[in-house]
């Protein structure tokens, strides 16, 4: 940011840029709230969706007037296309893929970990690997439950949507009128704070915003209060910088507008509907559950379990929800557009398209440098262009834990992966199973990583088999 006078976004003239800039971006997202799909303005193959230019109705009169969108507002509408799955590459062999996480969980590599594939709406696997807690170990089942961190993100912006289909809430819907006393740096900028911004990332605070804080223990309601003195990067709307706490007003906006918590919203609007019946939100949640997996951090020449760490669990929005592998394969599905009487469709495609780019996604790891041609953020999902194929995705991690999903909707599959350690060896088999999938050549696991568990265990399975277990169907 600019010193004196020149912080104030250099004048009248910029202001009324970006206001223009940003009614333009409101418009995006308003068709949902009116029944219909928002739009995507990244550079994704023509093959795999197509946008068209539509007219912004004119807001219902129930809207308050700080959020309506003038209906002269021009936007580009996601509209998706028709659903014409292909097959998955030759060759793409779940037992594989189970043998990989067997072989990453051998000899305590990893203490535990919990994959589910899913195509077409049917589940290929959903198993757990290894163990609980390297000191007093039980196996990893399909019901164990692990904390998700950031892959909460995907709950708040889908729970959100829920309410938007409801006519409880907008996308364009300002902060302020839910969190009247909520400040920013900037004069003005709170004020223009939208739901849409908070679950895009787009609030204007620079990146992480007091997250440190945060895990020193300093409470979520102090932080929020210190927003009022955090630097800004831009204006609201203006630019992305990733955030857990300010990410986590949404929360605040969906007590106020309910009348119920968060977590009772999540429950009752997901869980329950979705028959993800181990699922839960707070470090209560998963410390009452029937079996859990202990998070592990590195000690004493190897893995040592440590309890749960609280501090991120205080901004549920933004890493609040722990679940089963089995609950995943729930998540997949409905996020696969198989659970139409819970996910609509056209809040779907809103969810999963992207409202800002994120150039820094195509970098940090040889996967993304590789295979990345473009990245945006959408409503609590990132969304990539894969090797020329859509990906919608997350990742996560917090003291113990490391998680990462991915949609192929072309394709029709998806893919949950959960481990309960720091370690990276697992975060190779997601870019390997994707690759195996589109018929590209993955080279992401080393020979040393795969052990001999995984040629003896892959020399013996048929390509293509579906190797559904008893303890993975869909319930």
């Amino acid at each position: 940011m600019k010193d004196g006078t020149a912080r104030h976004y250099e004048g009248n003239h910029r202001a009324r840029h970006l206001g223009s800039v940003r009614l333009a971006t409101l418009a995006l997202l308003l068709p949902l709230a009116l029944g219909s799909t928002a739009q995507t303005s990244l550079p994704w193959p023509t093959a795999d969706h197509q946008v068209a230019s539509v007219t912004a109705p004119t807001p219902a009169a129930t809207t308050p007037a700080s959020a309506q969108v003038p209906a002269s507002a021009q936007q580009i509408a996601y509209v998706p296309p028709p659903r014409q799955v292909m097959p998955l590459a030759a060759g793409f062999d779940v037992h594989q893929f189970e043998a990989i996480a067997q072989a990453l969980v051998a000899n305590q590599r990893v203490p535990g970990l919990a994959m589910a594939i899913v195509k077409d709406g049917r589940i290929l696997s959903a198993r757990g690997y290894g163990v609980t807690d390297v000191q007093a170990a039980e196996p990893i089942d399909a019901h164990t439950v692990f904390r998700l961190a950031s892959l909460s993100k995907a709950f708040a912006g889908t729970v959100t949507g829920l309410l938007v289909s409801d006519g409880t809430l907008r996308w364009d819907s300002r902060m302020i009128n839910y969190m009247p006393s909520l400040r920013f740096s900037e004069p003005g900028a709170a004020e223009q704070l939208t739901v849409a911004d908070v679950l895009s990332h787009r609030d204007g605070l620079t990146r992480n915003t007091y997250d440190r804080d945060l895990e020193a223990n300093v409470d979520y309601r102090t932080l929020v209060q210190r927003l009022a003195y955090a630097p800004m990067a831009c204006h609201p709307g203006e630019c992305y910088a990733y955030q857990n706490i300010a990410f986590s007003l949404i929360g605040d906006a969906i007590q106020a507008t309910t009348g119920h918590s968060y977590g009772d919203n999540v429950a009752n609007r997901l869980f329950k509907p979705l028959g993800m019946t181990d699922a839960s939100t707070g470090l209560a949640g998963i410390e009452n559950s029937a079996r859990w997996a202990k998070p592990h951090v590195r000690g004493g020449g190897g893995w040592v379990s440590v309890m749960p760490k609280p501090s991120y669990y205080e901004v549920l929005p933004a890493a609040g929800v722990n679940a089963s592998i089995s609950d995943m394969a729930q998540w997949l599905i409905a996020q696969s557009g198989h659970r139409p009487d819970v996910l609509s469709p056209s809040l779907l495609a809103t969810l999963h398209a992207p409202v800002i780019d994120t150039p820094s996604e195509m970098h940090g790891s040889s996967w993304r440098g590789e295979r990345l041609n473009a990245a945006g953020y959408a409503l609590g999902w990132r969304v990539y262009d894969y090797a020329g194929h859509r990906v919608v995705f997350h990742g996560g991690a917090v003291q113990g834990y490391r998680a990462v999903i991915a949609l192929l909707p072309e394709r029709d599959l998806g893919v949950a992966i959960l481990w309960n350690s720091e370690s990276a060896l697992p975060s190779g088999m997601m870019p390997t199973i994707l690759d195996s999938a589109l018929g590209l050549t993955p080279h992401w696991l080393d020979d040393d990583t795969l052990g001999d568990s995984y040629y003896a265990r892959a020399s013996d399975d048929a390509p293509g088999t579906d190797s559904s277990t008893a303890d993975a169907k869909p319930r």
